[in-house]
């Protein structure tokens, strides 16, 4: 792992979507190769942030009516195959040994995907079908732009089965102008937001259920490059379950906006003085906020975390 081939790995994330995209936009593009019918089930299948990406997919699926979730890989308590069920196995490196075996035990029955970025990987051998990520190796050693590029594609995977437009390689083009803005600007928000992070002793991150992905991802990179102490949650959720953390000293709260909830965790917040970074729209009295350009529900999806990912880049370089 490398803190300056990771930002290079960050840096680079708008372009090497727009290659995602470009594939997958071609009319013989990989899912063509889905068969069009209905499936009773979808169940993705995942560890870490494979597993992030399809919970906001299936929270997509589910809107339009589409018995979808996404499934620990290492569960002892897997969901059965199937004549009617699409299990779609998430692996970026193509060898997540919990995640290859969960496929494996839907092959034959299920009809089963492998999304993967590395041709030829073990998860292709039970897979039907596979959807390649397109998104090139990650020098840094990070999860970051593959986890993106799996967004994409289940996004992408996603519009086809539900017929949903704006989860269309069309929908998602626009994210790859929103992500090089958000990048191209990050002067004017990076070092305020940064400094809030590496003050505190815990940041949470927290988005809406259908974005919850986001905020697990943002977590991970915060733990898992600078190695801070950072959670997640959902926006309603925390209301419930992470409200009182406001009392504590040292406690910061990243906050992807677009819930009713929102009112509620700045209310809490400014009450006990415990400072709230926003990330979308604006919101009165927050100690920091990060602008996002994005009309769709997708398109934050896909370029929100790059908030979380550029905060990390910089206070693991600064960590030395």
């Amino acid at each position: 792992m490398n803190p300056d081939l990771f930002l290079a790995d960050v840096l680079s994330a708008p372009e090497r979507l727009a290659r995602t995209l470009d594939a997958y936009e071609a009319s013989d593009g990989p899912l063509g190769e889905l068969a069009a019918r209905s499936y009773d089930r979808v169940v993705f299948l995942g560890m870490g942030s494979s597993r992030f990406a399809a919970l906001s997919v299936s929270a997509l699926l589910r809107a339009q009516g589409i018995a979808a979730w996404a499934e620990y890989a290492s569960s002892s308590v897997p969901s059965p195959p199937s004549r009617g069920t699409l299990a779609v196995g998430i692996s970026a490196s193509g060898a997540t040994a919990e995640t290859v075996a969960a496929l494996e035990r839907h092959a034959g029955q299920s009809t089963t995907i492998a999304v993967t970025n590395v041709p030829g990987s073990a998860i292709e051998d039970p897979a039907d079908i596979v959807l390649p990520l397109h998104s090139g190796p990650e020098h840094g050693g990070v999860a970051c732009v593959s986890f993106q590029a799996t967004l994409a594609v289940l996004l992408l995977l996603a519009g086809r089965l539900g017929q949903h437009a704006d989860a269309g390689v069309g929908g998602l083009r626009p994210a790859v102008e929103v992500a090089a803005s958000l990048r191209d600007e990050r002067a004017g928000w990076l070092g305020e937001v940064a400094a809030l992070v590496t003050s505190g002793e815990l940041t949470q991150a927290i988005a809406p259920a259908h974005r919850l992905s986001s905020a697990l991802q943002s977590a991970l990179m915060l733990r898992e490059g600078p190695r801070l102490n950072a959670s997640a949650a959902e926006t309603g959720d925390w209301l419930h379950v992470d409200v009182y953390l406001t009392k504590r000293p040292g406690y910061r709260t990243l906050l992807y906006t677009g819930t009713g909830y929102d009112d509620g965790v700045l209310e809490w917040a400014t009450l006990r003085s415990s400072p709230v970074i926003t990330v979308g729209e604006a919101r009165a009295g927050t100690a920091a906020h990060v602008p996002l350009a994005a009309a769709t529900e997708p398109v934050r999806t896909l370029v929100e975390t790059g908030v979380a990912e550029l905060v990390a880049a910089q206070l693991w370089a600064e960590s030395g």
